[in-house]
């Protein structure tokens, strides 16, 4: 049952968090496996004669958002409503919201947020609504907000919101991870070290498709100033960061930039009856002869590994061996997927060694050289042959795993 906590992160200004543990959850964006589950949070500050609601719940939460909203403050009393992004995880519960406020509050949002409010709730959510210019700020309840676009983060009407005098960054999807952290905030660094994953695998399936845009949008934040001076992080999802807010960033830019950890090769594989998994057994072996630590993922007639958590391996690894079968003249069904979200979500520059076994015809090898020339990938060789692993087989697979090392040096 999703758990429901309510903090006081300021005194002054006075600054709530209202935040839903979703455990319920199985697939996020009807696709990326997270049993890890994830939060959705929303932010109230009082402050002068302003009542500011940063964000909201998902529509499934929206009664248990008015319900945990009401008891901090009367929803008819919020003067300001800020959209950072409208995908429905953080919009859903505001029509009901905004119903209860009489409409009177001011949205502030993007034109782009305008547009997706409209699209997705109607006219009337849209009547009272500002539409934002990059850089624009707002006095409000005797504060400076200063509105910051950060497109494709992972929305083209994605935006940040900056209070000046408290050097408070809301940023909502940027700084977010999958995962129920036990504490609100990072002050446990145990807590940490446990979400940090579930947040390159958010990163990677949710802004993976534009994780360009995350380098070149913490570079402009950079520029303004905003990063290194700010005193609290405060995302849509997952932990607060204030104990060491450039950490989530800092995280957020190595993973967009698919920073490697040394020593670190990703081997993913299926094997229907083995002959494949006989081929993975030696280029695990040679690999590690060579220091190197495999990751290893495998489909096979006992397991089938989430390819969010996958994905999720992708950035920090040197490089990546594919083990493969060809499938009615094809790539296997469960790689082929993997491949493809590779491409998409997760494309670096990284070295990609392919081995592969047939039956009658090696097909598989050839299609995702084909997909990988496409990439960013760097293609190093594919090694392919007949049913089970000769001796000469094995030789030019331990030279392929040796070539894939040379590219790492």
């Amino acid at each position: 049952m999703p758990m429901i906590r309510v903090e006081k992160i300021l005194e002054e200004p006075e600054l709530y968090i209202l935040r839903i543990d979703d455990d319920q959850i199985k697939y996020f964006e009807a696709t990326w496996d997270i049993p890890e589950g994830i939060t959705y949070n929303a932010y109230l500050m009082k402050t002068g004669d302003a009542v500011i609601l940063f964000d909201a719940w998902k529509t499934d939460y929206t009664e248990q958002f008015l319900e945990t909203l009401s008891k901090i403050v009367d929803p008819k009393d919020i003067t300001h409503i800020i959209v950072h992004h409208t995908e429905p995880d953080h919009s859903g519960a505001l029509p009901k919201v905004l119903e209860a406020n009489g409409y009177k509050a001011l949205v502030i949002g993007t034109s782009f947020a305008k547009r997706f409010m409209e699209g997705f709730y109607g006219e009337k959510i849209v009547e009272n609504f500002h539409a934002i210019t990059d850089g624009e700020e707002l006095q409000i309840g005797g504060r400076t907000f200063r509105f910051i676009t950060v497109p494709w983060l992972h929305w083209p009407d994605t935006m940040i919101t900056y209070v000046v005098e408290d050097k408070l960054i809301f940023s909502c999807d940027a700084g977010g991870g999958y995962g129920i952290p036990e504490t609100i905030d990072d002050s446990d660094e145990k807590v940490v070290e446990e979400y940090l994953p579930h947040v390159t695998k958010y990163i990677v399936t949710v802004i993976g498709h534009y994780h360009k845009y995350i380098v070149e949008n913490i570079k402009k934040l950079k520029g303004l100033g905003i990063i290194e001076e700010a005193k609290m992080i405060l995302p849509g999802h997952g932990l607060i960061w204030r104990k060491d807010p450039l950490r989530i960033f800092k995280h957020y830019e190595d993973v967009g930039a698919g920073k490697a950890k040394k020593g670190k090769i990703l081997v993913i594989y299926d094997s229907m009856y083995g002959f494949v998994e006989r081929r993975m057994k030696i280029v695990i072996d040679e690999l590690k002869k060579h220091g190197y630590n495999p990751v290893v993922y495998r489909f096979t007639d006992k397991e089938a590994p989430a390819v969010s958590d996958i994905l999720g391996e992708v950035p920090d690894s040197e490089g990546i061996v594919i083990g493969v079968s060809t499938y009615e003249a094809g790539i296997h069904p469960r790689i082929r997927y993997t491949l493809y979200e590779m491409l998409d979500k997760a494309n670096y520059e990284k070295p990609i060694l392919v081995v592969g076994a047939f039956g009658w015809a090696g097909v598989a090898g050839k299609e995702i050289e084909h997909l990988i020339t496409r990439s960013k990938f760097d293609h190093v060789d594919t090694v392919e042959s007949r049913g089970m692993p000769r001796t000469e087989d094995e030789e030019r697979i331990k030279e392929a795993v040796r070539n894939l090392i040379a590219r790492l040096s």
